[in-house]
C-alpha cells in the first residue's frame, strides 16, 4: 500500500501540473482574442 501511495502522489502531483498548463493556455489565449 506504501508504494501504491507513494504512486498515487505522483500521478495527482503530474495531474495537477497538466491542468495547472491546460488553465494558462487557456487564460492566455481569453487575453489575445
Amino acid at each position: 500500500m506504501g508504494e501504491f501511495g507513494s504512486c498515487g502522489g505522483m500521478f495527482t502531483n503530474t495531474a495537477a501540473i497538466l491542468v495547472l498548463f491546460i488553465l494558462l493556455v487557456i487564460i492566455t489565449k481569453t487575453f489575445m482574442y
